[in-house]
């Protein structure tokens, strides 16, 4: 319903535009007060107890922001939070534009709505996604306080200014809380949105500061935050079993020999519904605690169809991979003539990458919470798509959608594990069996290392490239071999490479082909899907044919990417344009931060890298010391960042800070491997994660905050962290590392 404005000027209330249909509905709604709609962007939303007396009421203009008589001022975290920052930064763009002093504010999360607009953590969108649409709720609100100012003073709006939840009248001194405004600003329409000012960045007091996560003194002192840690009364527990080998089923299991474990509550086998990203099959256990069914699910006996994985093994996969080398792939993308380019060149470099298949490993593993009670069923989840789960439910459990109600808990790490909901899916179907008693499945550590619905892919590149006399890239052949899900006819999730992939689009002469192994391994997007593993292959690969060449590896990268300029997507291709001149400035500020160039000790190097990740300009250099005996150790890295203006300076540097750490460690010591169709790998002790004496002894943060609209800054550093080291280590000891993970690589130099 939209605000009209009556013909002497003045503002109609919204209450006289309501039909009695209309008021009767809305009053049921609200039971005693009422709600009325409106059509703000995306969505809005306006509750005012009842408009007719002048009891105290809360003012809530949006979906938002609530403010109640007592100066209590709510700012809803619309998005799941997985360790991303994003239940403090949206907020803070919220009382960025309402002007409210953020160290007084509550922040609630939210569950599933439908009035805010998407609601998951993916893609680093969460930042670009609602950054206007937050500012503009913050700035209604404001606007309305300030009215309802003017109103009770009798004086011109255009007098007041606000400043941490007050309204103030300069003129005269006189001051008023929010909370105090609450009542009357309830009763005032919503202004349209064009009329209301935002901020210029010059004014800006919450974005860009400092603020520690608002769930930081919780996590600190133990309280129940994390899907791990949902408890209710009467609740029992759950595990559950599946195939060993992707795509197997049930044939057999011990179920009754199960039930009479101590702790047992029930055994039973459960046929699924999709092997791969939904109900997968398997024998479920239900008990008085986790322990009892993680006890129990040991002493299970099943017998397991396996047939659909047999021959599957990482050794198979390379030996393939090897052999397609040999053969040409389809061409994907034939820009110039490679090949008269090969035959003119000055030097030619020939060198195969690869990398393996990757565990999103998190440190929370899988699992949910689901309660079935009153005609419907009640989740407590973590996931990363909540909309998505709850379809996924709806379908595994045969309810309708508005009977699964879903609740938001915080994740122990996502990294695009908890895009999938299977666990979501195995906990509805096992709650249907617990006779009204809410029920918590947990994943085990082997469990989550063997069931990753969603692995990285691993992938092998043949690459061949030339330089010309001056020094220049002057080809590039790139033969991707890749892998597709049962299927050898297209790449599988997150297997894919863009035909704009740099350095397409900045060479004269530049071919892609590609060969498409199948496998049963499901796989998908992980922090920064594709990224993560290209960056690694060209920018390793562009740094061979810079020392190749004789030059600079800074030098050349800027005289790769040329003039500053604005790129285009190729025909047919998706991706945003690239803008050169900002990935030069992050090039040159890390080469200066870092002390490229200057000397050092031998069995010492700096590597540089760079990418451009989910809109995100990233470049990094690398410090490393690796000992005569090889023995690795990172000084320093230096990362310079252009990802428009930064909202919590503090999380945006704890997201750098992360990707680096992260990145060391996936490189260094990282992979999952195959062996008849079934992970080898099990536990963190044979897929370890980064310790804290093998971290950067030195992170260096640096931001070129631009005017350009925010990007999100979960994924853009991640890829760049592997090259970057493996540039340096080469720097340092003469050894290119041209396949993942370095540990597996001898680094002794004489």
């Amino acid at each position: 319903m939209k605000t009209k404005r009556t013909p002497d000027g003045g503002h109609r209330s919204p209450l006289q535009d309501l039909s009695r249909r209309e008021f009767l509905r809305v009053s049921t709604l609200a039971g005693g007060g009422f709600v009325i709609g409106y059509a703000l962007p995306g969505t809005a939303f306006a509750q005012a107890g009842n408009a007719l007396d002048n009891t105290a009421r809360q003012f809530t203009p949006n979906p938002f922001i609530k403010i109640t008589p007592e100066n209590i001022i709510t700012i809803l975290a619309k998005n799941p939070e997985t360790g991303q920052g994003v239940k403090t930064s949206l907020p803070m763009i919220v009382a960025e534009e309402l002007d409210a002093d953020f160290s007084t504010i509550v922040i609630e999360q939210a569950g599933l709505r439908g009035d805010v607009g998407a609601q998951f953590a993916g893609g680093s969108r969460s930042t670009p996604d609602n950054y206007m649409r937050l500012r503009q709720a913050g700035a209604t609100a404001r606007v309305m306080l300030i009215e309802a100012a003017a109103q009770t003073w009798g004086v011109p709006a255009a007098e007041l200014t606000t400043d941490k939840g007050k309204v103030i009248h300069a003129p005269t001194g006189r001051s008023l809380t929010y909370g105090q405004l609450a009542t009357k600003a309830a009763t005032l329409p919503i202004p349209d949105e064009k009329t209301v000012r935002l901020k210029k960045e010059g004014e800006f007091r919450v974005m860009g500061s400092r603020v520690g996560g608002v769930d930081n003194p919780a996590i600190v002192t133990g309280q129940r935050l994390f899907g791990i840690d949902q408890k209710f009364p009467g609740m029992v527990y759950a595990a559950y079993e599946k195939c060993p080998v992707y795509g197997g089923k049930v044939v057999s299991a011990n179920t009754e020999r199960i039930k009479k474990l101590p702790g047992v509550l029930d055994c039973f086998v459960l046929e699924g519904t999709d092997n791969v990203t939904g109900l997968a099959p398997g024998v479920a256990i239900i008990g008085t605690s986790t322990w009892a069914t993680f006890s129990a699910k040991k002493q299970l006996q099943i017998e397991w169809d396996e047939s659909a994985g047999a021959g599957h093994s990482s050794e198979g996969y390379a030996a393939k991979a090897a052999e397609l080398a040999k053969a040409g792939g389809a061409n994907v993308r034939n820009d110039g003539d490679t090949a008269a380019a090969f035959a003119s060149a000055a030097k030619v470099v020939e060198s195969a990458y690869s990398y393996p298949f990757l565990n999103h490993a998190t440190l929370e593993p899988q699992g949910c919470t689901a309660w079935v009670k009153d005609g419907g069923i009640e989740m407590w989840t973590t996931s990363q798509t909540p909309g998505s789960g709850q379809d996924l439910v709806s379908k595994t459990v045969n309810l309708p959608k508005e009977k699964v109600r879903i609740n938001f808990v915080r994740g122990g790490g996502g990294f695009g594990r908890r895009l999938a909901n299977d666990y979501m899916a195995e906990v509805a179907a096992i709650a249907m069996r617990t006779n009204g008693a809410p029920v918590k499945l947990t994943w085990t550590r082997e469990d989550d290392m063997r069931h990753d619905v969603y692995h990285r892919p691993g992938g092998y590149h043949f690459l061949k490239g030339a330089v010309d006399a001056q020094g220049k890239i002057s080809a590039w052949h790139d033969h991707f071999v890749t892998f597709g899900f049962k299927n050898t006819e297209k790449p599988a999730s997150g297997a894919d490479l863009s035909k704009d992939e740099l350095p397409a689009r900045f060479l004269p002469n530049f071919r892609l082909d590609q060969t498409i192994i199948s496998t049963m391994v499901p796989s998908g997007p992980m922090r920064a899907p594709r990224s993560n593993a290209l960056a690694f292959v060209f920018q390793s690969f562009i740094d061979e044919l810079a020392h190749a060449a004789g030059r600079d590896p800074v030098a050349l990268r800027l005289e790769l990417l040329g003039e500053d300029r604005i790129v285009p997507s190729s025909p047919g291709q998706q991706g945003p344009p690239y803008n050169t001149g900002r990935m030069k400035g992050v090039i040159k500020l890390a080469a200066e931060k870092s002390g490229w160039g200057s000397p050092l000790p031998k069995g010492e190097g700096r590597g540089i890298a760079f990418h451009f990740s989910h809109s995100g300009y990233i470049a990094m250099v690398a410090h490393v010391v690796v000992s005569k005996d090889g023995n690795l150790r990172v000084p320093q890295v230096t990362a310079a960042c252009d990802v428009g203006p930064i909202i919590n300076l503090s999380g945006a540097e704890n997201q750098v800070e992360g990707s680096v750490v992260d990145g060391l460690g996936t490189i260094w010591l990282q992979e999952m491997t195959y062996e008849e169709g079934r992970a080898v790998q099990s536990n963190f002790h044979d897929f370890p994660l980064l310790r804290i004496n093998a971290a950067p002894e030195r992170i260096a943060v640096h931001f070129l905050q631009s005017a350009n609209p925010p990007t999100g800054l979960g994924e853009p550093p991640y890829p760049v962290v592997p090259p970057a080291i493996c540039n340096a280590i080469f720097a340092a000891t003469g050894k290119r590392i041209r396949q993942w993970p370095i540990n597996k690589s001898d680094l002794s130099w004489a």
